[in-house]
C-alpha cells in the first residue's frame, strides 16, 4: 500500500491541512467573500464554486466519527490535503488578511492566518 493509499495518513494529513472547526468553517460559508471565490465547474455559470463545495462536504467530514468514513470521503481528504499545498505554495506577498487567496483556502477549510 502506498503511503497516499494509507487511511491512517490520509487522516493525519487531513486534519493538519484542515485548521479550521466544523462549526467556524462551516459560519465562514454564509459569507459573501465565501460565495464568491473560487473557479466553477463548466456549465455552472454563478453556481456554487468546487472549493465552497468542498468545504460543505470537509464540515461533514469533520463531523463524522473515524469509522463512518468512506474510500470517497478518503478520497475527497486526500484532494483537500492536495489543494491546501499547492495552494499554500502560492503565498502572495503583503498582507493577506482580505484577499481571494485567504478566502480561497479557507473554503478548502484551511485559514493561513492560523
Amino acid at each position: 500500500m502506498s503511503r497516499r493509499d494509507d487511511p491512517e495518513q490520509t487522516y493525519r494529513d487531513f486534519t493538519e491541512a484542515v485548521n479550521m472547526k466544523p462549526g467556524e468553517l462551516s459560519t465562514w460559508l454564509e459569507t459573501d467573500e465565501s460565495k464568491h471565490v473560487g473557479w466553477q465547474k463548466k456549465g455552472s455559470p454563478g453556481g456554487e464554486s468546487v472549493g465552497h463545495e468542498s468545504g460543505r462536504k470537509i464540515v461533514d467530514l469533520l463531523r463524522r466519527k473515524r469509522g463512518e468514513l468512506s474510500a470517497t470521503d478518503y478520497q475527497h481528504m486526500r484532494k483537500v490535503v492536495g489543494y491546501v499545498h499547492r495552494h499554500l505554495a502560492q503565498h502572495p506577498s503583503g498582507d493577506v488578511r482580505d484577499t481571494r487567496w485567504r478566502w480561497s483556502l479557507m473554503n478548502w477549510g484551511h485559514d493561513p492566518l492560523k
